[in-house]
């Protein structure tokens, strides 16, 4: 397997521990409507979180919530907007982003940044 799935695969692991520690409940992990995709789609208080989640294994290039740009937030929007359309029963909603650093010692490094908007 490629060195940044298994990254990816790790950071999605790290990810649904975080959420559940922190009493968010899961509902969907990687939901696909036709080319989009939503990490995780999770629910606490009863708000819909549509959830992009971003691991790296250093900051060489950047923290890891740098890479998530205009169009990734916009491709989040969409598919959330599809899912909405399946499930209308949800009035609040939100965008976020899980930052990961993930470190050899186990003390990786979370960043959560709620409601993020375009």
């Amino acid at each position: 397997m490629a060195t940044h799935i298994a990254l990816g695969k790790q950071g999605e692991g790290l990810a649904k521990a975080w959420l559940q520690k922190n009493e968010y409940n899961l509902l969907h992990v990687n939901w696909r409507h036709s080319h989009y995709e939503i990490d995780i789609i999770a629910e606490k208080n009863n708000i819909l979180h549509f959830i992009e989640v971003k691991a790296r294994r250093s900051t060489r290039f950047g923290n890891p919530e740098e890479s998530v740009g205009k169009k990734k937030i916009r491709n989040l929007m969409n598919a959330a907007e599809e899912f909405l359309y399946q499930f209308p029963e949800w009035k609040r909603v939100q965008y976020d982003v899980l930052s990961i650093l993930v470190k050899k010692n186990n003390e990786h490094e979370y960043f959560w940044i709620e409601d993020v908007y375009l």
